[in-house]
């Protein structure tokens, strides 16, 4: 889509509000909104003005003045707000020497893959991440000077069992690790998760399928099609956002917390990777598990970095409560065929 067609697209819709959105450093979508007559074909070029001193890591008070760069491509219509709201995601420029900053994610993923493309190894580097959430009920927690807690809920827990309910108790509890996947009524969550992929559909993100996961209390995963590094990362912002906010319609709390539940399978977010060149599969060979030499070579990078790397893919101390032997997560460092205890699995 270009400026052009995105203007175009606002009267058609009859828009109301344009909501200009940017992912911070640590990772969280941030967001400003404008009246659509405030948005011009050349603010793609010229941008829009914000505070960059007010979002974490990023500037000083001296220097906080940045711009936001709406991107044509990246538009959709929000599915949530009362109003006709256009998305628009957008990178971040300096104003003064307009380049492109190197604290806004989507500006290294896209040198991540200039890269790569100037190496002459690739030109298309494809990624697929499943992400695992749970749905609860309840999510209580606090920490202060005199206790500490958390109190997560869900109907579906089997902590739930010999619960007093309104209508009184069914039953139909999922037990613990055995969420993949009954059907209802022991899978209440079947119309919230076809909700969220109609909206994902919505939003432009193409869906392989949706189920229950393995653990009690919610567990849920909706799967994606792949795409390319910048433009996955945009469909994990908005998949985030899309869930979330789905969940909360209907009184609930979607998190994306790798462990929240003791002795039941936490979390992850398996990535498929793989490096195409002419529209061929760089990866696929005769080797290992139908690898190639460069497949393979890509395993033992990885292997070799994964300490550096787990500063990035498990970067909290429950990630860590999340990698135990017994619930499905990766604890070996290593690389097999079919096997889902190894850090690198190679799927049939």
């Amino acid at each position: 889509m270009t400026p052009k067609e995105v203007l175009t697209l606002i009267r058609e819709k009859e828009v109301k509000a344009i909501d200009l959105r940017f992912v911070d450093f640590p990772g969280t979508w941030q967001h400003f909104t404008i009246p659509p007559h405030h948005l011009e074909e050349s603010t793609f070029q010229d941008g829009l003005g914000f505070d960059g001193s007010s979002i974490r890591g990023w500037q000083a008070i001296n220097e906080s003045d940045m711009l936001v760069i709406p991107q044509a491509d990246t538009a959709f219509i929000d599915p949530f707000f009362k109003e006709t709201t256009l998305v628009l995601i957008c990178s971040i420029q300096d104003p003064l020497t307009r380049q492109d900053y190197s604290r806004d994610p989507r500006y290294i993923a896209r040198k991540a893959v200039n890269y790569m493309k100037a190496s002459g190894i690739a030109d298309t580097a494809f990624f697929g991440p499943e992400l695992e959430f749970f749905v609860f009920d309840s999510a209580r927690f606090d920490q202060n000077q005199y206790s500490g807690y958390y109190f997560l809920d869900s109907a579906e827990g089997a902590w739930n069992s010999g619960r007093e309910e309104a209508g009184g108790n069914l039953g139909n509890k999922i037990r613990y690790k055995e969420g993949y996947f009954p059907v209802p009524p022991n899978d209440t969550l079947q119309d919230l998760r076809t909700e969220m992929m109609l909206n994902l559909l919505g939003a432009g993100i193409d869906v392989e399928a949706q189920h229950h996961e393995v653990a009690t209390g919610g567990q849920c995963e909706i799967d994606m099609k792949f795409s390319p590094l910048v433009e996955m990362g945009d469909k994990v912002m908005k998949y985030k956002y899309i869930v979330k906010n789905t969940a909360k319609k209907y009184g609930k709390v979607v998190t994306f917390m790798p462990k929240p539940l003791f002795q039941d399978n936490g979390s992850g977010m398996h990535v498929h990777v793989s490096l195409w060149k002419n529209n061929s599969n760089l990866f696929a060979g005769s080797g290992y598990a139908g690898l190639s030499d460069m497949g393979l070579h890509a395993i033992g990078g990885l292997l070799k970095h994964a300490p550096a790397i787990c500063a990035f893919a498990n970067p909290t101390t429950n990630s860590y409560k999340r990698l135990v032997p017994g619930y499905e997560a990766p604890v070996n460092l290593a690389y097999s065929r079919r096997n889902r205890s190894a850090s690198i699995r190679i799927p049939m």
